[in-house]
C-alpha cells in the first residue's frame, strides 16, 4: 500500500470519512501513543474483528510484537495472505487506498496444548499473592497460603504444579502445631477451603497450565527477519469456557511482563500490544480483588512500553476504573432494543470528545458494517474529536485457517519442541511422598502391618511403581490415604480407608 495515505511514518491508518463519494479526514493511531491502551466495541457482526486485525497488522508492520486471544478461531487468518474479498477491495477503493494481500509472522499458543505450543507457569512463579486473588481467598486463607509458600522455601521444596501445592497444603495441615509457634494458627478449615478452590481451578484445566517447562515471557517479544513484530495468537475458544483459568492466565502474563520489563517511559512505538477479545467474558463475575489487580496492572504497565486493548460488545462490559485508562477508541454499531442497550449507547456516546456536527448516540445505532465512530489520541495525548469513519480493510485473511495450515505454521515455529513436552521433575509432591514412604515402613513394623496392607491395596488400585501414568486425582488420593493412615490410630485409619475406597468405587 505504499504511496497511499496510510504510509505515514509513526502512524497506523484506521480509516477515513467518506463524503460525497470522496475520502477525507483520515484517522490514524499514533504509534508513540499506542501504549495508552484502547477499546474496540460494538455489537456482533459490526466489524470489531476486522478493526482488531487491522490494528494488529499495523503494530506488526511497525515492529511491535502483538498478543491476541483468539476466541472464535478467525484471527488465525493473520498467518495467511488476504483472499481479496470483493467487499474489502471495494472498501479500499472507497477510502482511497490500494488493497494488497499480505501475511504476517505468527506463533500459535494454547494453554491446553492442542492448537498451539503449550503455555505453562509454575506455582512458584504465580506466587501466593496472585494465587490468593485468583482463588478469591479471604485474609485468613491468604495467610495460610503464605505459610505454605514460606515453609516450602525453607525446606527447599519446589512448588511447580497443582499436586505440589496440594501436597504442601496437606503437609502444613498435618504439622499445624509445629508451624503455629512460628507463623501462627493454620486452621484445617482454611486449608480445606483452599483445596476446594484449587479443585475448581483444576476442573477448568489448571493442571495443564501449572507445570514445566514454564513460558519465558520474553518469547512474546520477537521480530522476524524483516523487522516486523511477531503476532502471538493464543487459542481461546476452549479457554473462554474456563473463566477462572482464563483470568489466571491473562493476569499472570501481564504481571510477568510488568516484573520483567524495565521502565522505559515514552517510546516511538510499544514493545508489545495485548488484544483481549470478548473482554466481557473476562470481567463477568470476576472477584473484586482480581478486578483491582487488572486495573492496577493496566494503569502501570504502559510505562513499560506495553499497550492493552480490550475488544468487547459494549463499553459497559469494562469496569469504569479500567475504561478510564483506554485512550484510543473504535466504536462500532450498537443496537438499543432494551433499557440496558440504550444505556450502553448513551455511555458510549458520552465517552467521546463531542463533534458538534454529529449526534453521536444516534450515529452509533446507524453505523453500517465496517463503519465506526473513531477517536484516537492526538500528538499531545488528547482525544481527537470523534468522527464517523469507514474502517480500512486488513491485508491478511479474515477468517479461520485449516488444520493443515496451522500444522505448517507450528512446524516452522522458532519454538517447535521447546515447550511441547511437559516435564515432571523432583518437586514438593515427590519429596513429601518419599518422606511418607519411609514413615510407612517404620509404622508398618510397629503397628501390626496395617500400612503394609494399605500399601498393597493402594498398589492394586493405582499400580505399583506406575506414578507417571497416574492422574493428579489418583496421586492426591494416594497421598491423602497414606497421610491419614500415618496420623490416625489403627481403627480410625481403617475407617478412613473404607470411606475413601468406598467413595472411589461409586
Amino acid at each position: 500500500m505504499s504511496g497511499t495515505p496510510e504510509a505515514i511514518p509513526g502512524k497506523i491508518l484506521v480509516g477515513a470519512s467518506v463524503r460525497d463519494g470522496k475520502p477525507r479526514d483520515y484517522r490514524y493511531l499514533t504509534l508513540a501513543l499506542g501504549n495508552r491502551h484502547g477499546l474496540v466495541a460494538g455489537a456482533t457482526g459490526g466489524g470489531k474483528t476486522v478493526s482488531l486485525q487491522l490494528l494488529a497488522e499495523g503494530f506488526s508492520n511497525a515492529g511491535a510484537s502483538v498478543f491476541l486471544s483468539d476466541v472464535k478461531g478467525d484471527l488465525a487468518g493473520l498467518s495467511q495472505p488476504g483472499d481479496g474479498k470483493p467487499a474489502f477491495v471495494a472498501r479500499a477503493r472507497e477510502i482511497g487506498v490500494r488493497y494488497e494481500p499480505d501475511r504476517f509472522p505468527v506463533v500459535f499458543w494454547d494453554v491446553f496444548g492442542e492448537q498451539g505450543h503449550p503455555v505453562r507457569a509454575s506455582i512458584s512463579e504465580m506466587g501466593p499473592l496472585l494465587l490468593s486473588r485468583l482463588l478469591d481467598l479471604n485474609d485468613t486463607q491468604e495467610g495460610v497460603l503464605n505459610v505454605v509458600f514460606k515453609a516450602a522455601d525453607e525446606q527447599g521444596l519446589l512448588l511447580l504444579d497443582l499436586k505440589d501445592l496440594r501436597a504442601m497444603l496437606m503437609h502444613v495441615a498435618e504439622n499445624a502445631a509445629t508451624y503455629k509457634t512460628k507463623y501462627g494458627n493454620v486452621a484445617s478449615a482454611s486449608v480445606g477451603a483452599i483445596q476446594r478452590q484449587l479443585l475448581v481451578l483444576e476442573s477448568q484445566g489448571g493442571d495443564k497450565f501449572f507445570g514445566e517447562p514454564a513460558l519465558d515471557i520474553m518469547d512474546f517479544l520477537r521480530v522476524d527477519r524483516d523487522g516486523r513484530g511477531v503476532i502471538n495468537i493464543v487459542a481461546a475458544d476452549k479457554l473462554m469456557r474456563a473463566p477462572r483459568l482464563y483470568a489466571t492466565f491473562l493476569l499472570w502474563m501481564l504481571s510477568e511482563l510488568f516484573e520483567a520489563l524495565p521502565e522505559v517511559g515514552d517510546l516511538d512505538k510499544p514493545k508489545l500490544v495485548f488484544f483481549f477479545d470478548e473482554a466481557h467474558l473476562l470481567f463477568n463475575d470476576a472477584p473484586k480483588a482480581l478486578l483491582s489487580a487488572i486495573e492496577q496492572v493496566v494503569r502501570l504497565i504502559r510505562s513499560k512500553g506495553v499497550g492493552v486493548y480490550f475488544v468487547t460488545q459494549s463499553p459497559l462490559d469494562v469496569p469504569d476504573s479500567v475504561l478510564g485508562q483506554l485512550g484510543n477508541r473504535i466504536q462500532h454499531v450498537l443496537r438499543a432494543f432494551t433499557p440496558r442497550d440504550q444505556k450502553a449507547v448513551r455511555a458510549a456516546a458520552e465517552t467521546f470528545r463531542d463533534n458538534r456536527s454529529l449526534e453521536e448516540a444516534e450515529a452509533i445505532m446507524q453505523l453500517g458494517v465496517g463503519e465506526a465512530l473513531v477517536s484516537m489520541l492526538d500528538a499531545k495525548g488528547t482525544p481527537e474529536i470523534v468522527e464517523r469513519t469507514l474502517i480500512a480493510p486488513p491485508a491478511a485473511r479474515v477468517g479461520p485457517i485449516s488444520p493443515q495450515e496451522r500444522e505448517a505454521i507450528m512446524a516452522a515455529s522458532p519454538f517447535a519442541g521447546k515447550y511441547d513436552t511437559m516435564i515432571d521433575r523432583q518437586s514438593a509432591f515427590e519429596t513429601l511422598e518419599a518422606r511418607a514412604g519411609k514413615g510407612d515402613a517404620a509404622s508398618g513394623a510397629a503397628g501390626g502391618g496395617l500400612l503394609g496392607t494399605l500399601g498393597g491395596i493402594l498398589g492394586g488400585i493405582f499400580g505399583k511403581g506406575d506414578r507417571k501414568r497416574m492422574s493428579p486425582a489418583e496421586l492426591a488420593a494416594r497421598a491423602a490415604i497414606q497421610s491419614a493412615a500415618r496420623s490416625a490410630g489403627t481403627q480410625i485409619a481403617r475407617q478412613i480407608l473404607r470411606g475413601v475406597l468406598g467413595g472411589m468405587s461409586k
